[in-house]
C-alpha cells in the first residue's frame, strides 16, 4: 500500500486503498455493497455558506447508480438570491473524491459533497464552488503555478462552569487540561474531521477564555494541511459542520462569529497559502529567503485587501474585530512573525540546523530534511463569517493580479514593515498605509471600486458580484461600532444575530 495511504483514517481510504482522487463511483458503489450501507447524502454549499443535505434510501442498485451518475434536481432560488424562481432547477452531482462515512447518522451512510450544474448541464458559472475552479484555472493560466491553501479554524466553546481550575483570562494560548476545559472536545472534533477526510496540522486551545453567566467559553483553532484550494475550502467546510454536529450531541455550543463580546479575543479564520511549480514551493528563493514570487503574490493582496473583505468578513460583527491593538489586523501591509500585519510571513524553518539532533542530543547529525514546502504565507483579516469558497477564490485572484501589475515588487517594499507599527515611534510609518475597511458598507464600495479585477477571465460572474454588494450594504452599519460603545445591549442583540454566522 502507498505510503501515504497506511495511517489514513477515512475509512472509504482504506478499504478502497486508493488516493480520494482516485475514486470512481464504481469504487463507491463498491464500498456501499461491501459495507451495508443503506443510505447517501448529498451536501453542498448554499449562499448563507452552510452546507445543505439531500438523503437518499438505496432501495435498488439502478438507482444507486442513477443517483451517483446523474446526481439529483433541487431548487436553486432556494438555496442562491441570483437564481430566478422561474428557472431554478438546478442539478447536483457528487463529487466522489470527497466520500466519507457519516459519523452522525443513524444508519449506515456515505455523504458526499457536490458541485451545481444548470440545465444545460454546464457547471453553474455563479456557484461558489465553480468559482473557486475558476480562480484557480486562471492563477495557472497566467503564471503556470498551482495556487494552494489552508484553513486556521478558530471557535469558541461554550460550556457549564465548574468553577474548578480556573483559566487566566485571556491567557489560553496552548492551555493543557484541567485549566483548558473543552481540550477533549476539540481532539474528537479533530478525529473525526480526519475520518472525513480532513488533512489536520494540528490543534489547540487559543487566547481567548472567559466566563459569564456561568459559562465558560474557551477558544480553540484546528488548522489544517496546505492542499490544493478546492480541497481547502471542501474540508472547512466539513469542519464546521462535523464541529456543530458534535457540539449538538455533547450538549455544548460553538461559535465561529467573529466577536462575541467587547474586550475579549475574537475569532479569525487565517488562510494561509504557497505557490506550486511541478511539486516544488515557490515561496523561497534559492537562497531560503522569501522568494519574488510570493512577494508579487503578497503585493497583489496587498491591493485587494479592501474588498476581499467583501468575501471574509460578511456581518457587521466582522469589523467589531478589526479594531486597533489587538491580534487583528486594520492596517494594510505584511512583515515577518509580526501578528499585527494584514500578512504574515511565519517561520519557515529555514535556518538550516538540525534542531532535531540537538534536541535530542544526537553526538552526530541526523540527515536534514527538505523543509521548503512547510514556507507559507498567511492572510489575518477574514473570519468565520466568511464564504469559504469565494474567499479562496478572492485570494487566488489577488495572489494572481500580483503578477500582473508592473509594479508589484515595489509595492511589496512599500508596504512591508519589520516593527510593531502602534508603537507611538511609528505613528508616521502607520500613518503612511491604508486601512481595512470599518464596515460592511465599505466594504461593498471596496467591492465595487475593484470588481473588474475580480470579473477578469469570467471568474466572479457580475451577478456574484451584485449580490455580495447587496448583501453588505442592506446591512447599513456605518456607525454600528460607535452605537455598540454606548450601547452594550446593541452589541449583545448583534452578536445573538450572527451567533451561528457561516
Amino acid at each position: 500500500m502507498n505510503k501515504d495511504l497506511e495511517l489514513n483514517q477515512n475509512h472509504i481510504v482504506s478499504v478502497l486503498g486508493k488516493q480520494p482522487n482516485e475514486f470512481t463511483a464504481e469504487d463507491i458503489i463498491g464500498y456501499i455493497k461491501g459495507q451495508g450501507i443503506k443510505m447517501v447524502n448529498f451536501m453542498y454549499p448554499a449562499a448563507d455558506c452552510r452546507l445543505k443535505t439531500l438523503n437518499f434510501v438505496i432501495n435498488s442498485m439502478s438507482y444507486l447508480e442513477s443517483i451517483l451518475k446523474t446526481g439529483e434536481r433541487v431548487d436553486g432560488s432556494s438555496l442562491f438570491p441570483f437564481i430566478e424562481a422561474g428557472n431554478s432547477d438546478l442539478y447536483v452531482l457528487p463529487r466522489f473524491s470527497t466520500a466519507f462515512l457519516d459519523p452522525f447518522a443513524p444508519l449506515p451512510t456515505v455523504t458526499m459533497l457536490c458541485s451545481f450544474f444548470d440545465k444545460d448541464g454546464n457547471p453553474l458559472s455563479s456557484s461558489p464552488e465553480q468559482t473557486l475552479r475558476k480562480a484557480c484555472k486562471a492563477f495557472t493560466e497566467v503564471t503556470g503555478m498551482e495556487f494552494q491553501a489552508m484553513g486556521e479554524l478558530e471557535f469558541y466553546v461554550i460550556s457549564p462552569d465548574n468553577e474548578t481550575y480556573q483559566a487566566t483570562d485571556q491567557r489560553g494560548y496552548h492551555e493543557s487540561a484541567p485549566f483548558a476545559k473543552n481540550g477533549d472536545f476539540r481532539t474528537r472534533c479533530m478525529s473525526l474531521i480526519a475520518q472525513a477526510g480532513g488533512q489536520i496540522k494540528y490543534g489547540h486551545s487559543e487566547v481567548g477564555n472567559f466566563t459569564s453567566d456561568g459559562k465558560i467559553y474557551e477558544q480553540n483553532e484546528i488548522e489544517f494541511l496546505p492542499v490544493n484550494a478546492l480541497q481547502a475550502a471542501d474540508q472547512l467546510m466539513v469542519a464546521k459542520w462535523i464541529i456543530r454536529n458534535l457540539a449538538a450531541h455533547e450538549g455544548l455550543n460553538v461559535t465561529f462569529s467573529p466577536k462575541i463580546t467587547s474586550g475579549k479575543a475574537g475569532s479569525g479564520l487565517h488562510v494561509h497559502m504557497r505557490i506550486l511549480r511541478d511539486g516544488k514551493n515557490m515561496m523561497l528563493n534559492d537562497d531560503k529567503k522569501l522568494s519574488d514570487t510570493a512577494r508579487r503574490a503578497i503585493a497583489g493582496m496587498m491591493e485587494l485587501a479592501p474588498s476581499i473583505t467583501a468575501f471574509g468578513n460578511t456581518n457587521p460583527t466582522s469589523y467589531f474585530r478589526l479594531v486597533p491593538h489587538q491580534e487583528a489586523p486594520t492596517n494594510i501591509c505584511w512583515g515577518d512573525r509580526n501578528r499585527s500585519v494584514l500578512v504574515r510571513v511565519p517561520l519557515g524553518w529555514t535556518s538550516g540546523c538540525d534542531m532535531s539532533s540537538l534536541a535530542n542530543g544526537y553526538d552526530s547529525g541526523c540527515t536534514i530534511q527538505d523543509t521548503s514546502m512547510k514556507q507559507t504565507v498567511e492572510m489575518r483579516s477574514p473570519d468565520g463569517s466568511a464564504d469559504i469558497y469565494s474567499l479562496l477564490a478572492a485570494l487566488a485572484v489577488a495572489c494572481r493580479y500580483g503578477f500582473e501589475m508592473e509594479n508589484a515588487l515595489d509595492i511589496a517594499e512599500k508596504t512591508y514593515v519589520d516593527v510593531n507599527i502602534h508603537q507611538p515611534e511609528n505613528a508616521a510609518r502607520l500613518a503612511s498605509l491604508r486601512q481595512l475597511p470599518e464596515n460592511c458598507v465599505q466594504s461593498a464600495g471596496e467591492l465595487e471600486r475593484q470588481r473588474e479585477i475580480y470579473q477578469k477571465y469570467n471568474v466572479f460572474s457580475p451577478a456574484m458580484i451584485d449580490g455580495a454588494i447587496a448583501k453588505l450594504r442592506s446591512y447599513d452599519d456605518k456607525d454600528f461600532l460607535k452605537r455598540a460603545v454606548q450601547m452594550p445591549d446593541f452589541m449583545d442583540d448583534l452578536v445573538t444575530r450572527y451567533f451561528h454566522c457561516g
